[in-house]
């Protein structure tokens, strides 16, 4: 009997998570004919050893220096073999109920590309899930969405028809650039309302995490995928509704101008008062929006970083995102 779907699992140093996800995702695979390969990005800790011990495929990158977000669905995808793929983090758990229901509505509605369910945070102590959760993105909501994140059911047809899965270059908005690509193909997505996963988030204090993104490079991704886009026919999709875009060019127009004060006004009492003035206005403003100074504070903190990573982002070389991914099967 051929697959029915293949669950693809995303991780990388996940010890903690990996044995929930992994019963979770066999549970599924059982009621669906499903298949389960964990994509592993070379992780150092106990992720591996612990997974060896579940009847599932492992499969590794050869090469830590390739590690991003969106090389891991890329690689499973790879080796899936089933009609439709469904893609989620280490730290997730699914929802057996949603795939059950995802799968009638992919078979009686050949439209879809690719559904999603509800995504219910474990852990809201961390003030990035908590302006997550308080923003609450149109994407987010039940019905027809731009783009699935968070985990979603795929056509398996569908991604043969645009090339890839993820892609590889993409160190975060790989399920945005996923989800343009398909509907400039004339994929429709949707979001069910119902729990499609439980997402057991990180618990780091949040500058911390902010820190640990520069580094990973995940704050460059708006940059590079603006540049996986050149030339492309999705890109007039992408610069409609990327709204981030607008954000952090304003970002950068506020510190040009804060550059400019400090060059140009004369005399020093003016320009000091003109510079606290203009430095304080999006501190001020955004606690007010969000009616929580921790909050409001850290919403512009985090700006700082994802705007400077854009510049990064769009400077960084790309490789064909298409090109098989160098890797090894571990189980």
């Amino acid at each position: 009997m051929s697959v029915k779907v293949s669950i693809i699992i995303k991780a990388l140093n996940e010890q903690d998570n990996i044995e929930r996800v992994l019963r979770s995702a066999l549970a599924a695979a059982s009621e669906v004919n499903g298949e389960v390969i964990l994509a592993d990005s070379l992780s150092t800790d106990d992720t591996i050893e612990i997974a060896k011990k579940f009847p599932v495929k492992i499969v590794q990158l050869t090469n830590h220096h390739e590690r991003c977000c969106g090389i891991g669905a890329q690689l499973g995808y790879q080796y899936a073999q089933g009609e439709f793929v469904y893609v989620l983090d280490a730290d997730m758990e699914i929802e057996i109920e949603f795939l059950r229901q995802a799968l009638e509505l992919m078979a009686t509605n050949h439209s879809l590309a690719g559904i999603g369910g509800i995504l219910q945070e474990m852990h809201l102590d961390n003030l990035e899930f908590q302006a997550r959760v308080q923003r609450a993105p149109v994407d987010m909501q039940a019905g027809d969405v731009n783009h699935i994140s968070g985990g979603g059911l795929y056509r398996h047809s569908a991604i043969d028809e645009i090339g890839y899965l993820t892609n590889r270059n993409l160190h975060s908005y790989e399920e945005f650039e996923l989800g343009i690509r398909l509907r400039t193909a004339g994929w429709r997505l949707v979001r069910l309302p119902i729990i499609s996963v439980k997402h057991y988030g990180h618990t780091m204090p949040a500058y911390r995490l902010l820190r640990k993104r520069w580094k990973s490079r995940y704050s460059q991704g708006l940059g590079e995928l603006i540049r996986a886009s050149f030339g492309k026919d999705h890109m007039s999709l992408l610069m409609r509704e990327m709204t981030d875009i607008k954000l952090y060019l304003g970002v950068m127009f506020w510190w040009m101008s804060l550059l400019m004060i400090l060059v140009m006004v004369r005399p020093w009492s003016i320009m000091l008062a003109m510079f606290i003035s203009l430095l304080a206005l999006p501190f001020v403003a955004m606690v007010i929006k969000k009616g929580n100074f921790p909050l409001g504070i850290y919403s512009v903190v985090a700006w700082q970083y994802l705007s400077a990573g854009m510049v990064l982002g769009l400077m960084r070389k790309q490789i064909n995102p298409s090109e098989s991914i160098a890797s090894n099967v571990l189980n």
